[in-house]
């Protein structure tokens, strides 16, 4: 355990010093959100007056802004493994995988990176919508639950990517599944429309959505009245799908090594 927890601050201080040489990195991450928020905000502001949205007298922004933050996190996560096949590229993996270094730490590393890129991310979109006039009923609590429902969302799918990266070696494959997935699982998800006003096969596809559950655990966090047991139930499944996904990307090492 020492092992892989040294291993794992050695690799993830790799990763963040590489963030710290290109800082754009991380502003041009915030490109596409910025034009989800404050795009769509405007341009649907009118919707919460369609009967049966549950707004709970928030504005469209306020109810978007929750779905922004998980939408930025699985669309950063979503290229997480492009950095294991650029190490497969230079031979770097070779040489990692030659060493004694924890084959866990090496899924670690890039996962805590993608965590903390995601709680700067959401920083960010939730101060710009604070700035752009969405209040929230909840305080602190609130903005630690978005960040870890966030941070939990990265996991799932930086892992997924990872996984992906070490059993297909090839970048147009990996950026093909990522936007294959990125965006259906947005649109069968509350990230942007209230549940009750979805067609039912979607409210039942949204139900077994990892990006609802996270997007359902920050809306409920953020409000005045939050609902503990829809923020316990999700986030617990959010644990477990992060943990199995993790552990199946470290198991996806024993396909890369056989196959070269």
């Amino acid at each position: 355990m020492t092992a892989l927890l040294t291993h794992s601050a050695l690799l993830t201080r790799r990763s963040l010093t590489g963030l710290v040489r290109q800082p754009a990195y991380l502003l041009i991450t915030l490109i596409q959100p910025m034009i989800w928020l404050l795009l769509f905000g405007q341009l649907f502001s009118k919707v919460i007056e369609i009967p049966g949205f549950a707004s709970d007298g928030q504005s469209f922004i306020a109810f978007l802004t929750p779905g922004v933050v998980m939408m930025t996190a699985l669309f950063s996560a979503a290229w997480a493994g492009t950095t294991f096949i650029e190490d497969m590229g230079l031979g770097v993996m070779d040489r990692m995988l030659a060493s004694p270094v924890r084959r866990g730490a090496l899924v670690n590393g890039t996962v805590i990176y993608q965590g903390v890129i995601s709680v700067a991310q959401t920083a960010v979109v939730l101060v710009v919508a604070y700035a752009t006039g969405a209040r929230f009923g909840s305080s602190a609590v609130g903005i630690v639950l978005t960040m870890a429902a966030a941070v939990l969302l990265t996991v799932v799918f930086a892992a997924l990517s990872n996984a992906l990266a070490l059993l297909t070696r090839q970048q147009e494959t990996l950026i093909g599944v990522s936007q294959l997935l990125s965006l259906p699982l947005t649109f069968l998800s509350s990230a942007i429309m209230d549940p009750s006003l979805m067609p039912d096969w979607i409210q039942t596809v949204a139900r077994y959505n990892p990006l609802d559950w996270a997007v359902l655990v920050s809306r409920e966090a953020l409000s005045a009245t939050p609902d503990w047991g829809v923020i316990a139930w999700r986030g617990g499944a959010l644990v477990v799908l992060a943990v199995v996904m993790s552990w199946l990307a470290t198991r996806a090492f024993g396909a890369y090594q056989r196959s070269v």
